[in-house]
């Protein structure tokens, strides 16, 4: 009961300040660019709407150019995801800052739960407690799972930008994920030429087969803001795991030398 307690609160505390961290840090990276994007979207919109209302000249149907039924959902938006779909969505200033901090501070909250509970195991197989930089690789090795391997086939997305079936999208970054983490598994635990040829193949597996794609995607949205938009969110994401990784280490540890 006194590890499942350093668990929960190495947890809960390490995950808010992570959280509200994180979220000052997107206000200054991935929200600037995601309002600029939402600029182009609305403009796209807007002419759509127009092209719709034009009659059809010569057999030529203007709706035919209308990109609205693309999904747009998934995107990493940093800022809260936003329904297009004219349903409620948070009001721009403090409400939507606060939805987003607090699903940061829970996100957070989750990935440190299964961080905390790694470093019981390994803290209980050992008989040591687990350092904050032993707790840092741990986050460089989440980073690596929930970010790198993924965003090879997936990148993060802005507002108005086309993409494949959500569904599709999920079900290929669960498996890069998994993939990923049972490749990095085999080659830093196991430490055998088998074990480290079968990683290797687990970690190419997932790119070998490909991610889902569009064959044409068409957006207003500069390519130049697709490219500084994947650079903050991965760089944001780099600070998360580095700061969750070890702040959770130095919380659990200090929990478990008191139990």
């Amino acid at each position: 009961m006194s590890t499942f307690r350093a668990i929960v609160f190495a947890s809960v505390i390490s995950g808010f300040v992570v959280g509200l961290l994180v979220t000052v840090v997107q206000q200054f990276g991935t929200v600037p660019l995601i309002l600029k994007a939402e600029v182009f979207e609305k403009a796209a919109g807007a002419h759509q709407h127009d092209a719709a209302a034009q009659p059809v000249v010569a057999g030529h149907d203007h709706a035919a150019h209308d990109h609205a039924a693309h999904d747009h959902g998934d995107h990493d938006h940093g800022a809260g995801d936003h329904d297009h779909g004219g349903a409620w969505e948070p009001r721009d200033g403090f409400e939507r800052n606060a939805y987003t901090a607090a699903a940061n501070v829970l996100t957070a909250i989750g990935f440190a739960l299964l961080l905390a509970g790694f470093f019981a195991v390994r803290s209980g197989a050992t008989g040591t407690s687990v350092s904050w930089h032993e707790g840092l690789l741990w986050g460089l090795a989440g980073f690596a799972v929930f970010t790198i391997a993924p965003s090879l086939g997936l990148p993060p997305e802005l507002p108005g930008v086309p993409s494949a079936p959500l569904l599709s999208r999920q079900i290929w970054w669960l498996a890069a994920v998994l993939a990923t983490a049972g490749g990095l598994a085999l080659i830093v635990f196991r430490r055998t030429v088998p074990a480290a040829i079968s990683g290797v193949i687990l970690l190419t597996l997932p790119h070998l087969i490909g991610a889902p794609d569009l064959a044409n995607v068409e957006t207003n949205v500069p390519s130049s803001l697709l490219h500084q938009f994947v650079t903050a969110v991965t760089v944001t994401s780099l600070v998360f795991w580095t700061l969750l990784g070890g702040l959770t280490s130095a919380v659990f540890a200090r929990f478990d030398q008191r139990a």
